[in-house]
């Protein structure tokens, strides 16, 4: 069977899959940026009971905001309304409604009865689809001469990205800047050279990569451009606690600061660190045969390797579980010292390290050795026979005498008079 879809919702039939999709229910359509599915979507509301009034509109980028439905138009998630807007109006898509909306405007601290709440006029007809996709093309032509205006004043400042109104009535340039800019000179340039009135919004460095979009070093999509909403504060103690590389190309994102996704497992790992014993950076573990010194950490495994420091002796890595770790640290302080640690770790020995590697080279080297047994059995023998065959024919001038490296008695041709 296949796959169908009606209406701007993007609702399938048939064999359409569940992968980036909307589960077979009207109207959460997949694969858009910041998608909310509704998974209250396919539930009827109780008899007596009105839809909740109030829909949330997704315009371009992560910008989303609340807008009442008074006139109880029909609408399903991902439908384009045009809504009011400041000297105009504004085109958007409807990303989530009903009963789900309460409690986003309780995630932002808006009351329902807000009298600042804007409103949805109607349904945009086709011709005026077309126009706002007309208007939409605009905007990477006005971004270029937007950014070399502002090159050309000297201003230190960067414009990531521009928003034109519905009804080009308005443009919003977003930027980026260290320091305040005096822009108003700028502004004039813009409002001659566009002809419709300018914003000017500032962002964030976070925001801006929001924005704009990309591929992170997982592969994935950007976390705050498809479904990351709330930028928490990110500090190097999360790193530290995961036991990672205080390596700031690989700590940084592709806005320039620390990744958010080092806070997505942090819990985890300070849920691990309460079983480890405290102050573990000045931990010593006294035994007969010495003073044992921590060397490395898993937090997951729950394991430590101590080693013992001796002059002109190399180091032997025992590892320990944390509760093992807890009892000799009991046992000191107690006045005692076991005899040893326990068995050393026989990874670290170099006897080891030395197998593995021999037999790597072994894997490597296998190859070369079947094609040096097998009469031409490799690219650099036959190299060399062909090589040998250039050779043979060009010595000499001519091309009556025949070749015996390349394995083939037929004389060659007689060479031209």
């Amino acid at each position: 069977m296949g796959c169908s879809s009606c209406g701007s919702g993007g609702c399938s039939t048939g064999g359409c899959g569940t992968g980036c999709g909307n589960n077979d229910i009207k109207g959460t359509s997949g694969c858009n940026k910041l998608n909310v599915y509704d998974w209250l979507g396919g539930m009827k509301l109780p008899p007596g009971h009105k839809p909740f009034n109030i829909v949330e509109v997704r315009f371009k980028g992560s910008r989303k905001e609340f807008f009442r439905n008074n006139n109880n138009i029909e609408l399903y998630m991902g439908d384009p309304v045009i809504v009011d807007a400041d000297n105009g109006f504004d085109i958007g898509h409807v990303s989530l409604k009903g009963e789900l909306v309460k409690l986003q405007l309780k995630k932002y601290n808006i009351a329902d009865t807000d009298n600042r709440l804007k409103e949805i006029q109607r349904l945009p007809r086709e011709n005026e689809l077309v126009r706002y996709k007309e208007i939409k093309a605009e905007e990477a032509g006005m971004l270029q001469r937007a950014r070399t205006v502002a090159l050309q004043m000297g201003l230190q400042m960067k414009l990531s990205d521009i928003e034109l109104q519905g009804d080009r009535k308005k443009v919003i340039f977003f930027y980026t800047a260290e320091d305040r800019v005096d822009f108003r000179e700028l502004i004039k340039k813009y409002a001659d050279e566009f002809r419709t009135r300018i914003e000017m919004r500032q962002i964030g460095y976070r925001q801006e990569a929001s924005r704009l979009g990309g591929i992170g070093s997982c592969g994935r999509e950007l976390c705050c451009s498809t479904w990351l909403t709330d930028f928490k504060m990110v500090t190097t103690s999360a790193a530290r606690y995961q036991n990672l590389s205080m390596n700031p190309l690989k700590l940084q994102g592709q806005c320039g600061k620390l990744k958010c996704c080092l806070n997505y497992e942090l819990d985890t790992y300070l849920e691990a660190w309460d079983n480890f014993p405290p102050n573990i950076e000045k931990l010593r573990l006294q035994t007969k045969q010495g003073v044992a010194f921590l060397q490395k950490t898993d937090i997951l495994k729950q394991m430590m390797w101590f080693a013992y420091v001796r002059e002109g002796v190399g180091s032997e890595w025992v590892a320990l579980g944390v509760q093992e770790v807890k009892k000799v640290i009991e046992l000191n302080k107690a006045g005692q010292s076991p005899e040893t640690l326990g068995e050393k770790d026989k990874s670290n020995e170099p006897d080891v390290i030395k197998t593995l590697t021999e037999d790597m080279e072994g894997s490597l080297t296998r190859l070369d050795s079947k094609g040096k047994r097998g009469g031409g059995g490799s690219g650099a023998s036959r190299n060399k026979n062909r090589n040998s065959n250039n050779r043979n024919n060009n010595r000499g001038g001519g091309g009556n005498k025949p070749n015996n490296n390349s394995g083939n008695n037929t004389p060659p041709p007689p060479a031209a008079n």
